[in-house]
């Protein structure tokens, strides 16, 4: 595990070859690149850390807990791109994909008789699975149809993953290496469609559907294929979709890309908030900062922005339309247990919360709620997923580790900023009140009686609305995307006439690329961003 570094508060030199405006994850791959390749690179970052979402935190005071604040898994980031900068990062497998419980009487199979049960997915997946799909169904031809639909999508995700790290390949040519169903399904029409056609159940829809709103604020029937898109990012990474713990937390991710960026020659300066980008066409830029000691400019042949394009738009002179400004939607809930709860299933709660538990998430479960937060309502059950990262890594409990304490993080759908914008501190407690309750309906026991108590005494639990991540890291609407994600391949007609927009980072200025989640392949921790604005700079030399 890497050292943490030491950042600077000044800048060796007055012009750069590449400045970086923004010190999160894709920053800090951008800035090695381009240090590694003997360009001067400087980053500026408006924290006094670098790490931006991917960041680990003693979020409870008294506590030596390290949580992984904001995001918490890894899929999306190219095994390659690890290898490229040598960093020292671990990455676990989690035995359980995930595990939907479900209430007596709920479930058509064998289950339905009156008992509490779950539905259970094994990585790999075994007999477990398919039983539990039987017990749940009553037959196997929903694991049948399971088995079916993800060999296809695997097949998506192995013709679409190795295109990452690449200038961006035209939609025809990705078309023509895929299943034509899978195709229509994911890519052409409402992803909605295909779940209810492929599969009867509800609850098996709505674990399908589940990854295609992450984030995302969405029908599954939606024509504008929003949730399509999110779905596809979220299982194509590696070829696999495997999302996977990174060991030591997400801070453990960001302080080894620091590491690297620093090793390589790239000035890293933190407290430095930009406020200015005055771009000179294909002669560079400047870029002026704020700091405790005032306001400071530096020259830079190129700009690599890290921050969303609508605080680019900003930072650039123009004013951005209001109308225009994304907008997040999620529920972030981290708590620190003295133990983990008993399940009305039954279920060993060591398997159940070791992967993706989700809550509410059946399909009806999940348009209902939608249609209720558009209304402008949190929604009465609310949908979101909880999982358990120290039973991967006990390693970010400190000295808790063995002591019985685990670390929980809830993840909640269909809470868009809009909802907290009139009243946010009662709407937020209100959203919390719900998400909780979604789990204790599960449990033998409520989740408060398990919850850990902080130095001060009060209960470990943190929770994030849209408004928080806005304000916390200045994510416009507090979007963890930057925006709607864009498919990760150019439209047929499109111009790639630059290394710009051949790498999809063009933002219109010659001198500013885009390097954050903002990039056409941007979205989640997976560096993208930044491989490919630092590839659109080299190619462009």
């Amino acid at each position: 595990m890497e050292a943490p570094v030491t950042h600077s508060h000044r800048l060796t030199r007055s012009t750069y070859d590449a400045v970086v405006v923004g010190g999160g994850h894709n920053g800090l791959v951008a800035a090695t690149y381009l240090a590694r390749a003997g360009l001067s690179v400087a980053v500026l970052e408006r924290l006094d850390h670098t790490g931006g979402a991917a960041v680990s935190a003693r979020a409870f005071p008294g506590s030596p807990v390290r949580l992984s604040r904001y995001s918490y898994l890894v899929s999306l980031m190219p095994e390659q791109l690890v290898a490229d900068l040598g960093l020292d990062v671990r990455l676990e497998s989690r035995t359980t994909a995930s595990y939907t419980p479900y209430l007596p009487g709920t479930a058509t199979g064998a289950g339905a008789g009156g008992e509490a049960g779950g539905l259970l997915v094994e990585r790999p997946e075994g007999p477990a699975t398919r039983a539990s799909f039987a017990a749940l169904t009553g037959s196997d031809d929903a694991y049948d149809a399971w088995v079916s639909f993800y060999a296809e999508v695997e097949e998506l995700a192995r013709a679409v993953a190795p295109t990452l790290l690449a200038p961006l390949p035209r939609e025809d040519e990705l078309a023509a290496r895929v299943p034509e169903q899978i195709w229509r399904d994911v890519v052409l029409e409402p992803l909605g469609a295909a779940i209810d056609r492929r599969f009867r159940d509800d609850t098996v829809r709505g674990v399908v559907g589940t990854d295609a709103l992450i984030g995302t604020f969405a029908s599954l029937h939606d024509p504008s294929l929003v949730q399509n898109r999110c779905f596809l990012y979220h299982l194509i990474g590696n070829g696999t979709g495997e999302w996977r713990v990174p060991v030591g937390g997400m801070g453990a991710v960001t302080d080894a890309l620091a590491a690297a960026a620093t090793r390589a020659g790239a000035e890293l300066v933190t407290g430095a908030d930009v406020r200015r980008v005055v771009a000179d066409g294909s002669r560079g830029a400047e870029v002026t900062w704020a700091d405790a000691d005032g306001t400071h400019t530096v020259a830079a042949g190129q700009v690599l922005s890290g921050v969303a394009p609508y605080v680019l738009e900003r930072l650039l002179g123009g004013t951005p339309d209001e109308a225009t400004k994304p907008e997040g939607s999620q529920l972030k809930i981290n708590l620190l247990l003295d133990r983990l709860p008993r399940l009305r299933s039954g279920a060993d709660p060591a398997v159940a919360f070791a992967g993706t538990l989700h809550l509410n998430e059946t399909a009806s479960h999940i348009e209902r709620a939608y249609a209720e937060a558009a209304a402008g309502r949190v929604p009465t059950e609310l949908p979101g997923e909880v999982y358990c990262h120290s039973l991967t890594d006990p390693s970010i409990l400190g000295e808790l580790a063995g002591s019985g304490a685990q670390t929980l993080t809830y993840f909640g759908l269909h809470t868009p900023a809009s909802l907290f914008t009139a009243h946010p501190a009662a709407t937020k407690a209100l959203a919390v009140e719900r998400a909780l309750a979604s789990l204790d309906q599960h449990l033998l026991e409520p989740i408060a009686d398990c919850v850990a108590r902080d130095g001060n005494g009060d209960p470990c639990i943190e929770a994030k609305i849209p408004q928080d991540v806005e304000a916390d890291l200045a994510m416009p609407g507090g979007h963890i995307f930057h925006g709607d994600l864009d498919w990760p391949w150019a439209p047929q007609r499109a111009a790639l006439d630059t290394p710009a927009r051949a790498w999809g980072v063009d933002t219109g200025v010659e001198s500013v690329l885009l390097c954050g989640s903002g990039a056409r392949r941007g979205g989640a921790v997976s560096g993208l961003g930044g491989h490919n604005a630092a590839q659109a700079v080299l190619a462009a030399r």
